[in-house]
């Protein structure tokens, strides 16, 4: 019984946190539809049989499908929702009807439809952390080293408690959690420490080490670690206009990580067993909701919406950043590409994210069953 109740409540808060992401994606697309003037003839979220829907003013279907690991919008002139051009239907369209189609539009208005979505998620994550900076505040930790582990990296650098780390590879370092960031994406490269020690700056070369430690979920994750501890902190209030501030620039650190371990996962810095699916955000859902913390729900809904945007960004056909790149290589060129070609690359992207899919389902039913 306890079991099934684990699952429903991780199932729930699943769809509860991805539903939201995943409309406002959408509704990015939509909207620049609309201003663009392009008809749009499906809102889903979901996937699958419909629940329920309706049809709003402008003949825009709404609905709600039964499988909720993602959403789509269909306009005028699209075959499918992964927005491949319906060729039949667009040699029957009459002038007035190819003026309401998204593939009439010029190649500049496709652009901006389709990078809508991944950028509704950005200011999604930007909103929902000022809101958290701008009603909690913040707490700045000094990058002052308090202790250090024993026999660790940092150690054996020579580094010592009072030291300052004031860059890393030549970056300034405002407060700790830049040290975490930094380390925490680097694997186990050689980095570049400069350190204020008493009224003298030296650097430092620190080759981080792989720990596992468990995550808030109980998670068990291979971290990058140098040993350093830092304990003094300070809390402190934030108006409205340096809460947007440090969020955006929260929301590019974050993005700029993600971007960082996709790469280190291409050329094999870190495991693709790493990957995690729809069980494993489930399960994350069901801890954030279980924690009864409102911060922590609307930080992971943040993290979840950023993570959407950027591998929207991916040039893969089918996802938005294939698209983009289609359009752009046809802004460069000044025709599109064929067809034919166009279609290769849909089934390539298609098959390479069903295969990403089951790959990381299976993961994450390893990580369940471990």
């Amino acid at each position: 019984m306890e079991i099934l109740q684990i699952i429903l409540q991780n199932l729930f808060s699943f769809i509860a946190i991805i539903s939201v992401v995943i409309f406002i994606h959408e509704y990015g697309h939509f909207y620049v539809a609309r201003k663009c003037g392009v008809k749009v003839e499906e809102f889903s979220l979901g996937f699958g049989k419909k629940l329920f829907g309706f049809v709003d003013k402008k003949g825009t279907l709404w609905k709600i499908c039964l499988l909720p690991f993602g959403g789509y919008v269909k306009m005028y002139g699209d075959k499918n929702a992964a927005s491949i051009p319906d060729e039949i239907l667009i040699k029957k369209m009459s002038k007035k009807e190819r003026e309401i189609s998204f593939i009439a539009k010029n190649v500049y208005k496709r652009m901006a439809i389709v990078i809508a979505g991944p950028v509704a998620n950005f200011l999604l994550a930007i909103f929902l952390f000022a809101s958290i900076f701008y009603f909690k505040g913040v707490v700045e930790v000094s990058p002052t080293i308090s202790e250090i582990v024993e026999d660790s990296p940092a150690q054996k650098a020579g580094l010592k408690t009072g030291d300052e780390i004031v860059a890393i590879n030549n970056r300034y370092v405002d407060d700790f959690g830049d040290v975490i960031m930094a380390v925490s994406t680097n694997t186990t490269k050689e980095m570049l420490f400069s350190i204020r020690r008493k009224s003298e700056i030296i650097d430092v070369k620190i080759t981080p080490e792989i720990k596992i430690r468990k995550d808030f979920a109980g998670e068990e994750v291979k971290m990058p670690m140098i040993g350093v501890v830092a304990s003094q902190s300070v809390h402190k209030e934030l108006g409205l206009l340096q809460s947007a501030r440090r969020a955006t620039i929260e929301t590019y650190d974050i993005s700029v990580s993600v971007v960082k371990t996709l790469g280190q996962l291409i050329v094999g810095q870190r495991s693709i067993k790493e990957l995690g699916g729809p069980i494993k955000i489930a399960k994350y859902s069901g801890k954030t909701f279980e924690s009864k913390s409102k911060t922590m729900i609307i930080w992971f809904m943040a993290l979840i919406s950023i993570n959407l945007g950027v591998l929207n960004l991916l040039p893969i056909p089918v996802l938005d950043g294939g698209h983009l790149f289609y359009y752009f290589v046809e802004a460069i060129r000044g025709r599109a590409i064929s067809q034919p070609v166009q279609k290769i690359g849909y089934q390539l992207g298609f098959s390479l994210l069903i295969t990403l899919m089951v790959f990381t389902t299976v993961n994450d039913i390893i990580s369940v069953i471990k």
